[in-house]
């Protein structure tokens, strides 16, 4: 028998932790509170252009409204049914067509991803993700127990040979990508690639989640059509979709688009997770929908986000040593910057931070072998003329000769 006097050691974790490290860029997150310190690590918007006055208001009418009492109450697992119906019609628009029936309100679309994971993913079922991909979902697919397997890409996103090489090899059950200035690259999938990952995926009988919350944010170009909306998708692409970038990501709200079949499952796999998302951030979201005028909004938004991303891309020749590369996107949120040589840019972020300037290494964004010399840049947090001096700060810390460099597109 044991004695009281010797205690029993807790119990170990869960052994679906193991092998799941943190993000990076929480971790870079949590070190940046040095004013001085300009980061183009997080991907975070700009917060002086959130709409704070209009969501102020329109949770005031929320509040001041004889609803107020049921916004504050629970509510449907599935969402708010006026806030569903609101971004069913902006998706239509968009040339999705979707019904407020086929959407289920997240908490961010990152939950999102998370309850597809949960309702899709036996451990031990593969998962192909586009090479490299968005780290979060990396760290979801390995919560869950999956086999990650990564497809080749190049500079116009995932290659359709690849993919199918790698459904034949491996008969993935899900395949990853956020087709549209995907995370970390900047990268968009052309519209014949669209049409190819949908037709072999319903040719493999492989799931597609397509990740979709940079979208609108478009500095140039045609918009290509959603995978979900492409003929063969209808019973093969879960759409996500998420306000983080074009309202605030304070606000935690996201949406899945799914065919019918799944919506059930996913509904019951939200009401284990969380019952259903804040009904009081619901019912203000869909008010400010209702009142502001979103394409303007969107607008100044693209509008004060392709200076950025042209300041950076202007500054980028004569900081990065000569042979870098980079990716100078249509729209989104960052560029991908490979250095020459054997570069090794985790080891070079501590030069970096000794200048004031962070990025985050590319490494952790890899399913496969990593490639070290790469790195993302957000450009969307600071102003051109920020933006500017951290670039020049980021070329002293390479400590390179300041030369014009060949673009990666």
């Amino acid at each position: 028998m044991t004695s009281l006097a010797e205690p029993v050691p807790a119990p170990a974790l869960a052994r679906r932790l193991r092998g799941v490290a943190g993000s990076p860029v929480r971790d870079l997150l949590a070190l940046l509170d040095r004013p001085e310190v300009i980061s183009f690590a997080g991907g975070l918007p700009a917060p002086e252009l959130f709409d704070v006055e209009g969501l102020q208001a329109a949770f005031d009418r929320v509040l001041g409204s004889p609803a107020a009492r049921r916004a504050l109450q629970y509510a449907p697992t599935e969402g708010d049914p006026d806030l569903r119906a609101r971004v069913a019609a902006r998706m239509s628009a968009r040339g999705l067509t979707t019904t407020a029936d086929d959407l289920l309100v997240t908490t961010g679309s990152q939950q999102a991803l998370t309850l597809v994971t949960t309702a899709l993913l036996d451990p031990g079922a593969v998962v192909a993700v586009e090479e490299p991909t968005y780290l979060a979902a990396l760290q979801c697919f390995g919560l869950a127990g999956a086999r990650v397997v990564p497809v080749a890409s190049d500079d116009d996103g995932l290659d359709p040979d690849a993919l199918e090489a790698v459904f034949a090899r491996e008969r993935p059950a899900l395949l990853y990508l956020v087709p549209t200035f995907a995370n970390p690259t900047g990268r968009t999938l052309p519209a014949e690639r669209r049409a190819a990952v949908v037709a072999l995926a319903a040719r493999y009988g492989v799931w597609v989640v397509e990740d979709d919350p940079y979208g609108e944010l478009r500095y140039r170009g045609t918009p290509a059509p959603p995978l979900a909306s492409l003929p063969g998708a209808e019973d093969r692409v879960l759409h996500l979709g998420s306000f983080s970038k074009i309202a605030s990501p304070g606000l935690r709200l996201g949406w899945l688009r799914a065919p019918a079949g799944l919506l059930r499952p996913l509904a019951v796999t939200k009401q284990v997770a969380d019952l259903h998302t804040s009904t009081i951030d619901q019912a203000a979201a869909a008010s400010w929908l209702a009142t502001v005028d979103l394409d303007a909004h969107i607008q100044r938004l693209c509008a004060a986000y392709r200076e950025r991303r042209d300041a950076m891309v202007a500054a980028l020749p004569s900081a990065l040593p000569e042979g870098s590369a980079w990716s100078d996107p249509d729209g989104g949120m960052f560029t991908w910057v490979r250095l020459p040589g054997a570069a090794d840019t985790a080891e070079l972020l501590a030069a970096a931070l000794e200048h004031d300037v962070a990025f985050v290494p590319g490494a952790p964004f890899y399913a496969g072998a990593p490639d070290r010399a790469t790195l993302r840049l957000s450009f969307t947090t600071h102003t051109p003329e920020v933006i500017t001096e951290g670039i020049t700060r980021l070329g002293a810390a390479l400590s390179r000769p300041a030369r014009p460099s060949s673009r990666g597109r």
